[in-house]
């Protein structure tokens, strides 16, 4: 267990590294100015010296691998900078905004593979039938649908036409945070979480459906249903593990997707999460921030597949064993 922890922190600290080095260099080739998104539209308010001044003072006018290695160094003192949008420290807006996101992706997630699950049991059992059909079809609709494209569906249907559910935000326009009741956060709340855990369904459902149906054509399966086994208990007691793995394995890879997937969802309901952090700080060329974004991204996907590495060794015990 030392060695595998050791090796996956090796793995990690690379990992950052270059991560941080070409999000880095591509920033730093950004066509955006920096300190003409600092000041504004208006840059004839703002005589050259003091645009000078403001790119001293940020450390704009220093060269590209000097400013890496003050960020670096500053990094390793658990320093992230300062924010040039939000002026504040970049540790303070990622920890306020990933909450938000992080609420948003774990109910999704959850919900996606839950449903996913048992939709591709349930068209694996019932392969070739019409409930096969329907399910595919359904899959293979979801599948091909962009994460916004299906927000502002559910947008122009549940909060425009209906009324069910507000436009966008996570809490209601003009009133203090201790304010809101928590019915009115979940009203805000569905049609992102919504959007994301459906377009997340598909993968899992269609992997444990081909998983599923390999199984129960395998020849310990054709025996088990020799000696009268059939059915659900058929595939709880051979199935379940054999699928899982599958299902655990592409579930736990997809918060790359889920985080992708929240960046959009976000941007459709103005939910102030991490995504749409992302996106300000990209457009605005705030540097510290979209590193720091980016960095904390690629340590939320990293543990996604250690957690899925760990969950492997409990499902399957061959695993555990180092028999595979």
């Amino acid at each position: 267990m030392g060695v595998y922890l050791f090796k996956n922190v090796f793995k990690i600290i690379l990992l950052l590294l270059a991560v941080s080095t070409l999000s880095f260099i591509l920033v730093s080739n950004s066509p955006i100015d920096p300190v003409r998104s600092y000041i504004g539209a208006d840059m004839t308010s703002v005589s050259p010296e003091q645009r000078e001044n403001i790119a001293e003072y940020w450390g704009l006018n220093e060269p590209v691998l000097q400013q890496f290695f003050n960020w670096g160094t500053h990094l390793l003192q658990g320093d992230m900078g300062t924010s040039l949008i939000y002026r504040a420290p970049v540790a303070e807006v990622i920890a306020e905004r990933f909450v938000a996101s992080l609420a948003l992706m774990s109910v999704a997630w959850m919900l996606s593979g839950l449903f996913g699950f048992i939709l591709g049991i349930v068209a694996g059992m019932k392969e070739g039938t019409w409930l096969d059909r329907i399910i595919k079809g359904y899959c293979f609709t979801l599948a091909s649908t962009p994460a916004f494209w299906l927000g502002l569906l559910l947008l122009m249907l549940f909060a425009v036409q209906l009324g069910w559910f507000p436009v966008g935000l996570s809490t209601p326009a003009g009133i203090l945070a201790d304010d809101v009741t928590f019915i009115e956060r979940l009203r805000h709340f569905i049609l992102p979480a919504l959007t994301l855990s459906v377009v997340g369904v598909a993968n899992v459902a269609l992997h444990t459906r081909q998983k599923l149906i390999d199984v129960l054509n395998s020849d310990y399966v054709r025996f088990a249903r020799a000696k009268g086994e059939s059915g659900s208990k058929l595939v709880w007691r051979h199935g379940l593990r054999n699928i899982s793995l599958p299902a655990i394995s592409l579930h736990f890879s997809s918060f790359g997707e889920l985080f992708g997937g929240a960046v959009l969802a976000e941007q459709v309901f103005s939910y102030p999460g991490l995504g749409q952090a992302v996106v300000e700080a990209g457009l605005g060329g705030d540097v510290p921030l979209l590193l720091g974004i980016v960095l904390c991204s690629t340590l939320f996907v990293f543990a996604g597949n250690f957690i899925a590495d760990l969950l492997y060794k409990v499902v399957d015990p061959r695993i555990r064993k180092g028999e595979l």
